[in-house]
């Protein structure tokens, strides 16, 4: 049966290195995306004033980590399809909504995936990845490799929407492992990837998901009058994202393009696969963490045990998150990082007696930090 002839024709080849930007489509569904990751923040901020006779449980951190793990796989997926076959015929862009709405439906599905909602987020899973594939074989014959991994992971969530606990734990962490793991028997090869598409777009991620903390000072700061202990804890949230900002950006955003500039061809996937797959999961996954700790400390005098391990832990999350992220691509210093991170972790009992005290010596910390390395 002949296929239509937009999806038939094939994409225009364009060398790896030719300048390539990101699309007003792709920053559309990278809000639809950031949706689902505040869906994560709110399960985690309902982990932590859950009470089942023990306090936190932390049963909605382990589903958190494990929805979050199969929702990066795929927005890295479409973060590459929209590299390579880029989002400019209307055909092709009617079927990034579609992805689109697959991501919204799992979105609405995630404060129950694990407690009846299990097919809804499967379904929607299904649709991104279907979209995903059909769109990516106008480029490459490569991804044929790819689909039943991801097939597979979509069955395996499927059927744990179906089972109880401890097994739809284990299947979904079983999905996890597999498509985490697929690029070991998948490969590299055939995947060619333009790098300065590839920076801007994981960029422009940080920035809006950094938003979402923004956005967690004013839900925060809701139940209260906007008096002085309110304004200082919001302006310290607000110094702290802003402190996450400027390690992530605040030594320039050329570095990382030049970095995947001077590898093959192959090599460049790799270090991308390393650099904004696997090593942009703690920095997103510390954000989340760090977001939800704010909404709790801001109009909050001190914080309880999981959102005070929450904003400590975030933080060092991110900050080894952007250590390994650097260190793949050549750029990182690994002591003064590290340390940060170590110290930031230790900040759990201020924030016991004192919320305002852990955001501000946070934000102290990750000062300290920058000025060091601008010395060094």
């Amino acid at each position: 049966m002949p296929l239509p002839r937009w999806f038939a024709e094939r994409v225009e080849p364009t060398a790896p290195d030719a300048e390539l930007r990101v699309s007003t489509i792709e920053l559309f569904f990278d809000l639809v995306f950031v949706f689902t990751i505040t869906q994560l923040t709110s399960l985690l901020v309902d982990d932590f004033t859950r009470r089942d006779g023990a306090g936190f449980t932390g049963q909605g951190t382990v589903q958190a980590v494990l929805i979050f793990g199969l929702l990066w796989w795929m927005y890295s997926g479409y973060a590459w399809l929209t590299n390579t076959v880029p989002p400019e015929r209307a055909a092709r862009r009617v079927l990034i909504l579609c992805g689109m709405a697959g991501f919204l439906i799992m979105a609405l599905a995630i404060p129950h995936t694990f407690s009846g909602s299990g097919v809804a987020f499967a379904v929607g899973y299904l649709v991104i990845v279907l979209v995903h594939g059909g769109l990516y074989l106008q480029a490459t014959a490569a991804i044929a490799r790819v689909v039943p991994f991801n097939l597979a992971a979509t069955a395996l969530v499927f059927v744990a929407a179906f089972a109880g606990s401890p097994w739809n734990y284990a299947l979904w962490t079983a999905a996890l492992v597999l498509i985490w793991l697929s690029p070991i028997f998948i490969g590299q090869k055939g995947f060619p990837l333009h790098p300065a598409h590839i920076v801007e777009r994981h960029g422009l991620l940080v920035i809006i998901v950094l938003g979402e903390s923004i956005v967690a000072i004013g839900i925060g700061a809701t139940d209260g009058h906007p008096g002085a202990a309110l304004i200082i804890a919001a302006l310290l949230g607000l110094a702290l994202t802003a402190s996450l900002w400027w390690v992530y950006f605040g030594r320039g955003e050329s570095g990382p393009e030049h970095a995947l500039m001077r590898a093959d061809v192959v090599q460049r996937t790799r270090l991308i696969l390393g650099a904004y797959f696997y090593a942009h999961i703690p920095i997103l996954l510390g954000i989340v963490a760090t977001a939800a700790g704010i909404k709790k400390a801001v109009g909050h005098d001190h914080l309880g045990l999981g959102p005070a391990v929450a904003l400590a832990g975030g933080t060092a999350l991110f900050l080894l998150g952007d250590l390994w992220f650097r260190r793949v691509l050549g750029m990182g210093r690994t002591a003064v990082r590290v340390a940060a991170a170590l110290l930031a972790a230790a900040t759990v009992p201020i924030g016991l007696w004192s919320s305002a005290a852990h955001l501000g010596a946070l934000v102290v910390l990750l000062v300290a930090m920058t000025c060091v390395e601008t010395v060094l």
